[in-house]
């Protein structure tokens, strides 16, 4: 069966689903997801799931640490880390100054570990779940160094790039029913017997 490796761009995922209003839906299982939306013949050999650890506010970095080790419980599945970054930012209207934050690293992480897994021939098909543009590069790269080998390109719900789905083999956007059935249970177990739970505001 062609193995598939998933490349998960967690905040374009997580965004995504907030734009909808489905925040009952942000305690995703992410290697569900990834399974669901394979074809029948295909197997999924493993999940790469790429964020940035977040430290304000406590209660968002609460979640997100409780989200972040339910993930860990997932066989053959890696998290990669990017840094979520700080910077003042001047209004050019008012000149107000305030704390705009954004994420850095995550589509070069992913280029690298999509590239080193091809160059490895670690996948057949690679399902990368973004619809960020930055990604474009890396997809014709595999394309022309590996002619025998698929992308695909899933987009978030709520979000779309044209130029980057055009880039990739094939492309789908997920729906609401792949998403409603990739959930995590209530309660996760970790290996030290540790309860996660879905957080409140996430119900």
């Amino acid at each position: 069966m062609p193995r598939v490796i998933s490349y998960i761009d967690g905040f374009n995922l997580y965004f995504g689903l907030k734009s909808q209003g489905w925040e009952r839906f942000l305690w995703l299982d992410v290697q569900a997801l990834s399974r669901n939306l394979l074809k029948p013949d295909q197997t999924l050999a493993h999940t790469k799931y790429f964020t940035s650890r977040v430290a304000l506010p406590p209660d968002k970095a609460k979640r997100q640490s409780t989200y972040i080790d339910a993930i860990h419980t997932l066989a053959d599945t890696s998290i990669y880390f990017g840094k979520y970054q700080t910077n003042p930012h001047t209004c050019r209207n008012c000149g107000h100054v305030h704390n705009a934050s954004s994420e850095k690293m995550t589509d070069v992480n992913i280029a690298v570990e999509l590239l080193q897994d091809a160059f490895q021939n670690a996948f057949d098909a690679a399902l990368l779940i973004s619809a960020d543009s930055d990604l474009i590069a890396p997809i014709e790269a595999v394309k022309r160094l590996f002619p025998d080998k698929r992308v695909i390109v899933a987009c978030p719900p709520a979000r779309f790039s044209q130029h980057l789905c055009r880039s990739a083999h094939a492309f789908l956007k997920i729906g609401h029913g792949s998403i409603e059935k990739s959930q995590f249970p209530e309660e996760v177990r970790t290996p030290s017997g540790f309860i996660l739970r879905r957080p409140a505001s996430w119900r």
